[in-house]
């Protein structure tokens, strides 16, 4: 594995806009991401049916990501993230432009991940935050203006919720700036 493929290797992403092959299976899709990874034929096979199978996507194994739901497909593009068994995970807007029902079957994924990878995940919708995460950064202007637990934040801009924290100290750089 060269030092490239190797220090990627540590980091997953699944971008905002899924990055899926959508003429491949979802199995040839994990399958191709761990050849690239360096897995040789049978070890791409194996870690595809265990990342299928860990993401609730073995029922739809065979079937062309193009014909997937948005939710599977981001279940999918998460997978490719997590094939090369990364330390960290970028997760780039999971939810973005899923129904409820898909959000809160990814939300659920994202949870059993916590403890096997640390995971970064950007995100607009504020009860997300509330929902997953253990630390929140809150950025403004491209700056990180404020990093804490949700109950932190709240404390540190004297706020009665999370929604009234976030605009006090995002808007509160500005003033300042």
């Amino acid at each position: 594995m060269t030092d490239a493929i190797h220090a990627k290797a540590h980091n997953g992403v699944s971008p905002q806009e899924t990055a899926v092959a959508r003429n491949l299976s979802v199995l040839e899709n994990l399958a191709l991401m761990a050849r690239i990874y360096g897995a040789n034929a049978a070890e791409a096979a194996k870690k595809a049916n265990e990342i299928a199978d860990q993401l609730g996507l073995t029922e739809v194994a065979k079937a062309k990501a193009k014909t997937l739901s948005g939710g599977m497909q981001r279940r999918l593009s998460i997978g490719m993230a997590l094939i090369s068994n990364p330390k960290i995970l970028f997760l780039d807007e999971p939810t973005l432009g899923l129904d409820v029902i898909a959000r809160r079957e990814l939300w659920a994924v994202v949870r059993r991940l916590k403890g096997q990878v640390t995971i970064l995940l950007t995100t607009h919708y504020l009860e997300e935050v509330e929902a997953l995460s253990d630390r929140a950064g809150i950025m403004a202007k491209g700056r990180l203006v404020a990093i804490g637990t949700v109950p932190e934040l709240i404390a540190q801009a004297g706020a009665g919720n999370f929604e009234d924290a976030f605009i006090a100290l995002a808007t509160e750089t500005e003033a300042i700036a």
